[in-house]
């Protein structure tokens, strides 16, 4: 019974905006009722490495300290007004859990996932003397590249009360893209021969860039698959590149389970069954051993919770802007467990 009232409220909640505008507007309906408590929201700002980033952080109204969310975003979801994070300011608020999200850093720092963990963390101390925040019960929150980052700030964060991570895969980013791209040529039609020849290409710049193997070969192999029209497609430059320069180098160096093994904190890990961009069966075999890591598949829906999305659109950037998780499995799962372990009513 518990998860069913968690999850009618869960998708009865009103955005933010919506709420405010239901408080000022006239009532034109006779059944319109009004809601008990509404959320609010609170410009924070705070400075990490030197660079000065913001957020909005979103609130119950009328609440003592509680529980907060620092939201870590994916690659390709920089913004914090995207519809991906939507959901978090529409569910969580109103079961008690602020959630704060800032706009992640360009420029120098955007690649280094050291840097951007300690972002989360700088956004996590920065929130330690609002009013409205409980600097003891502050976790973090991430999905797909931000599933990392969350692990890694809650690595480093000795304070950290939990750490949710969405969609990301429990391997080196190497192997999660050749997984990714092989579903990516799947999905558009090609065979294993052109398959083949993309992987081939992919691991022989990353095995040059380690050091395995001379730069010519790694030329041929790129060479070949620069003709081939799927090129666009498997997300590799034009050139190998240099070691010594090369962001590419220092992402295939991250090992998220070094991350998670000085994680303390309870962490719940949810992934999608028809994600095309994450080894999630090879990822939940590398989690069987954590005694603290609740490890959930969630029926049906793809790398950003979705429902029903037509798998070209799952591997289209162009879609990306639009993503936003509808699964209400996922919706009942974040909040149950949020519940469970006391950090939201």
């Amino acid at each position: 019974m518990k998860f069913a009232a968690i999850l009618m409220m869960a998708l009865q909640c009103f955005p933010a905006g919506a709420q405010q505008e239901a408080k000022t507007q006239v009532n034109r309906t006779p059944w319109h009722v009004a809601l008990d408590a509404s959320v609010e929201q609170e410009h924070v700002a705070f400075l990490s490495h030197g660079t000065r980033l913001s957020g909005t952080l979103y609130y119950p109204s009328g609440q003592h300290p509680g529980t907060a969310i620092v939201v870590l975003h994916g690659a390709s979801s920089p913004s914090q007004d995207l519809p991906l994070y939507e959901h978090l300011k529409q569910i969580l608020p109103p079961l008690g859990v602020a959630v704060f999200m800032y706009d992640r850093r360009s420029g120098e720092g955007q690649y280094d996932f050291q840097v951007l963990a300690e972002d989360g963390l700088a956004a996590r101390n920065a929130l330690t003397a609002n009013p409205h925040v409980d600097g003891a019960r502050i976790g973090y929150w991430g999905i797909s590249q931000g599933g990392w980052l969350a692990l890694a700030a809650a690595a480093i964060d000795p304070k950290a009360a939990f750490a949710i991570s969405v969609s990301a895969p429990m391997t080196t980013p190497d192997v999660q893209m050749n997984f990714a791209v092989e579903n990516i040529l799947r999905i558009h039609g090609y065979g294993p021969e052109e398959i083949a020849t993309a992987l081939h290409a992919r691991r022989a710049v990353d095995d040059y860039l380690r050091g395995r193997l001379d730069r010519a070969s790694a030329e041929r192999a790129l060479n070949a698959a620069r003709q081939r029209p799927w090129f666009p497609l498997i997300y590799m430059d034009d050139t190998v590149g240099s070691p010594e320069t090369s962001s590419w180098l220092k992402q295939m160096r991250f090992d998220p389970m070094t991350k998670l093994d000085k994680v303390s904190a309870p962490v719940l890990m949810l992934y999608g069954q028809d994600d095309p961009w994450v080894p999630v069966r090879l990822s939940i075999d590398r989690l069987d051993k954590h005694p603290n890591v609740q490890a959930v598949v969630v029926a049906g829906a793809d790398h950003t919770m979705m429902l029903g999305v037509d798998p070209k659109d799952q591997v289209d950037p162009k879609f990306f802007p639009k993503e936003a998780p509808n699964a209400p499995a996922y919706f009942a799962l974040l909040a149950a467990w949020l519940t469970q372990r006391g950090f939201a009513d």
